[in-house]
């Protein structure tokens, strides 16, 4: 079922790729501009970096004062936020269509003059910041580090997936105003990025506002490719079992799947879909609502551009439940999955389901903004977006077995386990 949702591109003298799909429908735009820069990108002893920057591109650039990017844009009405990934960092936001000059006159300034705002006094407010948040999103909060422990499981030391975007503290402390500076210059400018204006524009006005305000940037000099992180299905099962003040038993299993942008992953992620999606899902069936060892079940495919992705499956036990009978259930489901495949009302239900979030996804102009910028930036095609339904629907039963045989293999996982304490002690 093709989609036709029109769309406009041009390059900039600058390299800056400009994406514009205009949608009259609702006096609204959306601006979405996508940075090819994540935490996959950050060496060792920079890890952090991106994340650090999502803070830092709103506290102030040549022309804007600190604190002013947020105030002039909710002014205006707008909507606006940012977030760093493991592959790239973005920063968007969706305004009534008489802001679109002030959006992107913000994100320019940003783009161009942000390190004229960027001293040591700044650098250690947004630390502080950033501190803060680890401490209350990873450190403090019940089960908050588990995907920090998986992904070190999972990833061999230096992996470019090794690290969560929150990075090291310890790499936070010891940067230099320098070292952020030099950071910005090698991966903040116009030829690493992609801007993506969608809604209540016309195509040329869009272009001509994009280089009005982005044309004079100059280009930064190539940035060096994010190292390869290629790697194959995990071979062993590699655990960790943490004891502390949780609130029920938890585990999640966490493996390695292939690369996004691959008919495979699109077979693994349903896969897990079939087990973890929704009341339907095989483990929802078996283990809340038959069995009722566990509270709930969840689980998915996280997408990845740089020679591997990951999935995961989880389990919260119910009260009084051995949490071993919940990774014994998962196991067993695990190995089904792998032995018998899915039946072809499994698939068509999952691939349902997938296409119901992506029409979802692009019904909105902030959404639909979004997944441009992310294929563009991401796969060089921002016409996924029209086709992307036609790929998952493409899938087949005796793939998702065949992927799932391989990937998503109890003999292959790595896992965490938090266990309420019962005697005070914590590990």
């Amino acid at each position: 079922m093709p989609l036709n949702y029109p769309l406009a591109e041009q390059t900039l003298d600058n390299g800056l790729r400009v994406i514009v799909s205009s949608d009259k429908a609702v006096p609204i735009v959306a601006v979405n501009l996508w940075y090819d820069v994540g935490s996959r990108h950050e060496p060792p002893g920079l890890t952090g970096f991106a994340h650090l920057f999502e803070h830092l591109m709103f506290q102030g650039s040549r022309n804007v004062e600190s604190g002013q990017h947020f105030s002039l844009l909710e002014t205006a009405g707008a909507s606006l936020n940012a977030s760093t990934f493991f592959d790239r960092t973005n920063y968007f936001e969706s305004l009534p269509s008489g802001g679109l000059d002030l959006a992107l006159w913000l994100e320019a300034d940003r783009m161009g003059y942000l390190l004229d705002a960027v001293n040591q006094e700044n650098l250690d407010n947004q630390r502080d910041v950033v501190k803060e948040e680890k401490r209350q999103s990873y450190d403090n909060r019940p089960y908050g580090d588990s995907y920090e422990r998986l992904v070190r499981l999972l990833f061999p030391a230096g992996h470019p997936y090794a690290h969560m975007t929150i990075g090291s503290m310890e790499d936070l402390d010891a940067a230099s105003v320098e070292d952020v500076h030099a950071f910005f210059r090698k991966y903040y400018g116009p030829n690493n990025a992609v801007l993506t204006i969608v809604g209540d524009v016309s195509e040329s006005d869009a272009f001509d506002a994009a280089k009005r305000y982005f044309g004079h940037l100059p280009a930064i000099p190539t940035p060096p490719p994010a190292p390869d992180g290629t790697i194959g299905p995990l071979t062993e099962i590699l655990r960790d079992d943490v004891v502390e003040d949780v609130p029920s038993d938890l585990i999640t299993m966490m493996f390695r799947l292939p690369v996004d942008g691959t008919p495979e992953l699109d077979a693994a992620a349903l896969a897990l879909d079939v087990l973890a999606a929704g009341q339907s899902g095989r483990l929802n069936r078996r283990l809340v609502r038959d069995e009722q060892i566990a509270q709930s079940v969840s689980g998915g495919a996280l997408p990845l551009i740089g020679g591997v992705s990951f999935g995961t499956l989880t389990g919260i036990a119910s009260d009084g439940v051995d949490l071993q009978k919940v990774e014994d259930a998962l196991v067993e489901e695990i190995e089904k999955l792998a032995s018998d495949g899915v039946t072809s009302e499994e698939l068509a239900t999952v691939q349902a389901q997938n296409e119901r979030d992506w029409l979802e996804q692009l019904a909105t102009c902030s959404g639909r903004a979004d997944e441009i910028s992310h294929h563009a930036l991401l796969f060089g095609d921002p016409n996924r977006i029209n086709t992307r339904i036609d790929q998952i629907r493409a899938v087949t039963a005796e793939q998702v077995q065949e992927v799932a045989a391989q990937w998503i293999r109890a003999a292959g996982r790595a896992q965490v386990t938090y266990r309420r304490s019962t005697t005070g002690e914590q590990e």
